[in-house]
């Protein structure tokens, strides 16, 4: 069984930019849990103040365990829970999925806290990828948009273009419709490795619904994307920010 990389990151609430780091790596094999804090821990310590968690209370520990860390356990839905089947239906996910791969794609984040869990990008063979994620930002587009959202179908095809003036974030990655309405965006923790391999090629890339979830569903959740490309010499997520503090 291949190692799962899982990736933490931590919102700057305080800030007015709301600024995400990512902070912590957990590595997942088997039952075997590993997390670790990365660089990003340090950068998010100097420009937003963040302070290690107490679950993890030490920058410089690698911790180790047999069992899912709390932090992340409490993310994942319980398996004796009455809706677990449409939760998982919801993700795209078999029944008997396990918490890393729930993690993988229903981002982790509560109401709680200022937290969420990201998937590290894999570059596969001939640098090519491929990756699940649920529409950002859709709340914010036009009304008309927002109906043509609505009327998303699974396996529809879409458009993914670079938005360099984002009033939020300034570099984004937009998703629009074939018949060009912009329904949202990508997770912000995706834009910079897309953007690379937009940049190299602008045609190696596509996208297309998986599911479309209407409500009770979370309005998080209503849209769930499927994007594959590929990167010539770019390694996605391998910079300072997302390298561990101790090996």
């Amino acid at each position: 069984m291949s190692t799962k990389t899982l990736f933490l990151a931590w919102q700057d609430a305080r800030a007015e930019s709301r600024r995400w780091f990512p902070i912590g790596r957990l590595d997942v094999e088997r039952a075997h849990y590993r997390f670790r804090y990365i660089g990003g821990a340090k950068i998010a310590e100097s420009h937003g103040g963040f302070l290690p968690l107490p679950d993890f209370p030490s920058v410089k520990q690698d911790y180790r365990s047999m069992e899912l860390f709390p932090l992340f356990r409490n993310r994942v839905i319980a398996k004796g829970r009455p809706d677990r089947e449409a939760y998982l239906q919801n993700l795209d996910l078999p029944n008997d999925a396990d918490p890393a791969e729930i993690l993988s794609v229903n981002g982790g984040a509560r109401v709680t806290d200022s937290f969420e869990v990201f998937p590290k990008l894999e570059k596969g063979a001939n640098g090519k990828f491929k990756c699940r994620f649920f529409l950002h930002g859709w709340r914010y587009v036009s009304e008309c948009a927002k109906r043509r959202t609505g009327s998303l179908e699974p396996e529809e095809q879409l458009y993914v273009t670079l938005e360099l003036t984002n009033p939020a974030t300034g570099l984004a990655v937009q998703i629009q419709t074939k018949d060009y309405h912009v329904i949202g965006w990508t997770p912000r923790y995706l834009v910079d490795d897309l953007a690379k391999a937009i940049i190299e090629n602008s045609l190696a890339h596509e996208a297309r619904v998986v599911r479309v979830n209407p409500q009770p569903a979370p309005s998080s959740q209503r849209v769930l994307i499927e994007m594959q490309g590929s990167w010539e010499k770019h390694n996605p997520m391998s910079g300072p920010d997302f390298q561990p503090l101790v090996d």
